[in-house]
């Protein structure tokens, strides 16, 4: 039994938590998986890195709209992922190996699986098979989010993939059902399909990435027939395959190569099927609070969700949550602003420094899908303001109405802007197109610092003949 100043279950964004104002107190971090969380092993940067390498090779599939003579003719498969995580595995290795040495005195690493067993005292179940007890004066939950799984009949009797796993596969499959229309389906399908796969996405909506505006989601979802064999408004009934024909690799993951999946499903009353070599569910995730025994600390949860208040305590004394596992909003930029108020708040807490307690606006987090074509958005769509009662006027600017869309002969592109049509606030900016997460960051940063639409449209330059002239001009119409 061990008992510290500070327990932290989570080594992502959580792993920033000690630091020079902490070397006093006793840490404990606690860790099942890899260190670093979501974002470095399984999310946001292994997959980007696979997207660039898509974005190159449909780039060179494209060139002859250019006048460009060129052709891709295959995806070195191992070369690109050993690209990917011969950088990333050595920095995961590395998190765990700095906080487990000498530079970092005051920290206890434990691999293992924690649950508490009451007040802020945790039992941590080893590798090696023991159990480990922890409490700490304060403990800091960042155990983050996982892959959900619907409930298809015979989804359980056959090996698949989620985001976790697909990533390193051993080979280049040669056909790929992915099931699910969100942002993690169609950046990792854009990635296979770019480089070679026949993809197939089965969605139960009418289109993808429905969360965003109806225009963007209408956008996406036609371009998307590029990449995919589109089966929308589809009902799952039953995922099966041949068990005999399964390869696995090493980690014990289905490689597939020479795997046979068959999804069954019905749309508009009608009986269909696919089948492929991998199977990707990509349905969403969902945190990890049901994993935690939240209800013998106390703390409150939805659904596995670990309510917090604005300031990120629990309904338990001394038990903080951030990031996927307790805000709605699972984004990394939003887990890193978050973690970086509860660290400051632990020291209020503390009496160490003088407060008050620090929170996060999350009205206007931004957030892009890396696909192709990429979207990105901040704010309010039309829906939710139109549904709001609110007085607006709408801005829809293509890139092709700029002298650099022209360049790319871009013909679908746009930037389309949601005012107040009184205070001129911007109430909601929503881009697709080649950048969109770069051309989004000046709107960003006019709605964060109270600019009006006016002030943003005509109180600076824009330089001509950049792409940045999409949202000038949407401005200027606003």
């Amino acid at each position: 039994m061990a008992d510290f100043d500070l327990v932290i279950v989570g080594t992502g964004s959580a792993n920033s938590i000690p630091g020079p104002e902490f070397d006093d107190w006793s840490i404990a971090i606690v860790e099942r998986g890899t260190f670093g969380g979501t974002c470095l092993n399984v999310g946001c940067i292994p997959s980007k890195m696979f997207v660039y390498a898509a974005d190159v090779a449909d780039t060179i599939a494209t060139a002859d709209d250019y006048g460009i003579a060129a052709s891709f003719d295959s995806a070195d498969w191992p070369a690109i992922r050993d690209r990917v995580f011969g950088r990333i595995d050595p920095i995961a290795r590395g998190g765990r190996d700095y906080r487990s040495g000498a530079e970092c005195p005051n920290v206890t690493v434990f691999e293992g699986d924690a649950r508490f067993v009451s007040d802020r005292r945790l039992a941590v179940r080893m590798g090696d098979g023991s159990t480990e007890s922890v409490s700490g004066r304060h403990v800091v939950l960042g155990a983050g989010a996982r892959a959900f799984l619907p409930p298809y009949r015979g989804l359980g009797t056959v090996p698949f993939h989620t985001s976790d796993t697909v990533m390193r596969l051993d080979s280049l499959p040669s056909s790929m059902i992915v099931l699910g229309g969100g942002y993690i389906a169609c950046e990792l399908g854009y990635v296979f399909s770019a480089l070679g796969t026949e993809v197939t996405v089965v969605n139960r909506s009418g289109r993808l990435l429905r969360a965003e505006d109806d225009d963007v989601s209408a956008a996406f979802t036609t371009a998307a027939q590029r990449h995919f064999d589109l089966r929308l408004d589809a009902t799952v009934t039953s995922v099966r395959g041949a068990a005999a024909d399964f390869v696995y690799a090493n980690d014990g993951s289905p490689s597939g190569r020479g795997n046979s999946y068959t999804v069954e499903f019905t749309r508009g009353g009608r009986a269909e099927s696919v089948s492929a070599d991998v199977l990707l569910v990509a349905t969403g995730r969902v945190p990890n609070g049901d994993q935690l025994a939240l209800d013998l600390a106390g703390v409150d949860d939805a659904d596995g969700r670990v309510l917090t208040d604005e300031f990120f305590r629990t309904s338990a004394p001394g038990v903080w949550a951030f990031g996927d596992l307790s805000s709605e909003i699972q984004l990394k930029h939003l887990a890193n602003a978050q973690v970086r108020a509860l660290r400051h708040n632990l020291l209020v807490a503390e009496g160490e420094v003088d407060g008050p307690m620090r929170t996060v606006r999350e009205d206007l987090v931004p957030h892009a899908v890396f696909s192709h074509p990429q979207v990105a958005s901040v704010g309010l769509t039309e829906r939710d303001a139109r549904a709001q009662g609110l007085p607006i006027s709408v801005a829809n600017k293509p890139f092709g109405h700029t002298a650099y869309g022209w360049a790319m002969e871009d013909t679908a592109s746009f930037a389309k802007l949601i005012a107040h049509a009184e205070t001129r606030q911007l109430l909601g900016a929503h881009i697709i197109g080649p950048q969109a997460s770069t051309l989004i960051q000046q709107l960003i940063q006019g709605m964060a610092f109270g600019q009006t639409v006016d002030q943003m449209a005509h109180e600076q330059f824009y330089i001509h003949p950049a792409l940045t002239e999409v949202v000038e001009n949407a401005l200027l119409e606003l």
